[in-house]
């Protein structure tokens, strides 16, 4: 695929969003990959890093084996993901402290119009009884895992390593958070610490594992999408449903963990409705971010169909 410089420079944003989405536990990076339209080559340029690819290198040279790898793609992707992480993580960590709400009805939004967006591409009708069930396991199997009780932190490496592995496996699917399976696992902690401490043996162990986990699981998503297109969209769709109930803005604490800064911060929680809330100063606010939300979506979803339109026509 041909590109521009200005091409490059929106992949890197998009990875940003990503990036951003994946520092929250309850958001996936898949999700913002997926409305943004990149979904699909993300998997399939992940599925072509194996070992063909080192002999491609040494009988055709950098250039080609780049070029076969869609390195300019995963380079640019990639690099605002890292950069998005690095510098939003306290950011991130601040408002989660902080406004909860806000950021929680914001992400709401955002998942809430990315379910219709990727309902669409199903193309269902009321006779899909295969694809409707399939909506149904996976929002059932979202829904579980947001209720999961999280377990004790741990900083052994080969947990990191295993760690980092499971959480980007979850990352790359839409509606299963990457940041929350390590909250779940006891290893957001240690994790968000060393970003924003910059200790960079412990991010080598978690990134090794996330390699290793990216590589392999790539090729079971990219089989599915081809041997299974529509269901496997299905799935994702109920996954993003099910997703909703772990970030739904209004919560009621029911045990709290401890932060690097030696905070109490909620843990585990129980969602319940705004108005169960006495005064709740920033219902409003939470309402107009979420609508903002669900706009960026129309907004996006507006610009590729366009964008579509163009390249078609």
């Amino acid at each position: 695929m041909n590109r521009f410089p200005l091409d490059y420079l929106i992949l890197a944003l998009k990875g940003m969003a990503m990036g951003a989405a994946d520092v929250v536990p309850g958001v996936s990076g898949g999700t913002i990959a997926f409305i943004s339209g990149i979904y699909e080559e993300l998997i399939e340029t992940l599925n072509n890093i194996n070992f063909s690819l080192f002999k491609h290198l040494k009988t055709k040279g950098i250039k080609s084996a780049w070029q076969k790898a869609n390195g300019s793609f995963l380079l640019a992707l990639l690099s605002g993901v890292f950069v998005s992480v690095i510098s939003l993580a306290k950011v991130v960590e601040w408002l989660l402290e902080h406004h909860p709400v806000l950021l929680w009805a914001f992400f709401f939004g955002l998942v809430l119009a990315s379910v219709v967006y990727v309902g669409k591409q199903i193309k269902i009708t009321f006779t899909d009884f295969k694809l409707f069930l399939a909506i149904a396991i996976g929002t059932l199997v979202a829904y579980f895992i947001t209720t999961l009780n999280p377990s004790a932190t741990s900083d052994a490496n080969l947990f990191l390593f295993f760690a980092g592995a499971l959480a980007i496996c979850a990352m790359i699917i839409p509606g299963i958070s990457g940041a929350f399976i390590l909250v779940i696992i006891g290893a957001y902690s240690p994790v968000l610490e060393a970003v924003n401490t910059r200790d960079f043996k412990t991010i080598l162990i978690i990134g090794a594992g996330a390699v290793v986990g990216l590589l392999s699981f790539s090729k079971l998503l990219k089989w599915l999408f081809e041997t299974y297109h529509r269901l496997t969209l299905a799935v994702i769709t109920g996954f993003m449903i099910g997703s909703l109930n772990k970030i739904w803005p209004w919560k009621i604490p029911l045990t709290f963990r401890t932060n690097s800064k030696g905070i109490q911060i909620p843990l585990n929680e129980k969602s319940v409705s705004p108005f169960n809330i006495d005064g709740d100063p920033q219902l409003l606010q939470a309402i107009a971010l979420m609508v903002s939300g669900v706009l960026i979506i129309l907004i996006l979803e507006k610009i590729s169909t366009t964008k579509k339109s163009i390249e078609t026509s």
